[in-house]
């Protein structure tokens, strides 16, 4: 198969944000009266979405009262759009597939569950180099991945139908995501979650490096 677009995750695919996230978040437990992780942690915390992330972190008596997590998240996102680029920054190998990628004129996109006014402001600043025809984040839950409906968007927006579209990310998500929107699925393995997780949850492939992917193509 041919591929003409790939559709990249953000965290854990093209950046390592785990230690921002997990420091912004860390704090607003703290500033509300409950315990840190350790940033390790977050591996398994992330991927859904800021609120989702929220509510995961609560102790099970709170996960369901939706105006802690409001006042929680508040605190985390307001932390966060200061922190979000302290100490995140693409994963080692991420400059040189863009610009293979580049290089073969296969159009790039980027879908995350981060919120889009960030998703944007992140890959503005720590990704300028590449033309990504596309850069969406989530804007109503509703359409927060594994809803393919973003990623279906994005793929007619630059004129590449699903079986000509590789996606790529780090968790069951995003290969979900891939799935549903009958795009070809890859999962990335220097993320935050297993090749165990991106198998089971229906990659097609997994890479071990970023130069890997090119070879796919």
């Amino acid at each position: 198969m041919k591929f003409e677009g790939v559709i990249f995750d953000l965290d854990g695919t093209l950046l390592n944000s785990l230690d921002d996230v997990a420091d912004a978040t860390n704090a607003a437990l703290l500033q509300n009266g409950f315990p840190a992780y350790h940033p390790k942690a977050y591996k398994q915390f992330v991927g859904n979405g800021l609120r989702e992330l929220m509510r995961t972190v609560l102790p099970e008596a709170q996960k369901n009262d939706e105006k802690l997590i409001d006042r929680c998240l508040a605190s985390m996102i307001g932390t966060y759009n200061a922190t979000c680029m302290d100490k995140t920054k693409p994963y080692p190998g991420i400059a040189g597939l863009l610009d293979g990628l580049a290089s073969r004129k296969i159009k790039m996109a980027i879908l995350s569950n981060k919120y889009d006014d960030l998703t944007k402001r992140m890959v503005r600043t720590l990704l300028p180099r590449w033309d990504f025809v596309q850069v969406a984040g989530l804007t109503a839950e509703a359409l927060k991945k594994p809803n393919p409906d973003e990623a279906l968007r994005i793929g007619r927006e630059i004129g590449i139908p699903p079986e000509k579209t590789l996606y790529a990310g780090d968790s069951g998500t995003d290969m979900q995501t891939a799935n549903n929107a009958g795009m070809f699925a890859v999962g990335v393995l220097w993320g935050f979650r297993s090749k165990e997780e991106l198998l089971s949850n229906g990659a097609k492939a997994v890479v071990e490096y970023p130069e890997d992917l090119l070879k796919m193509l």
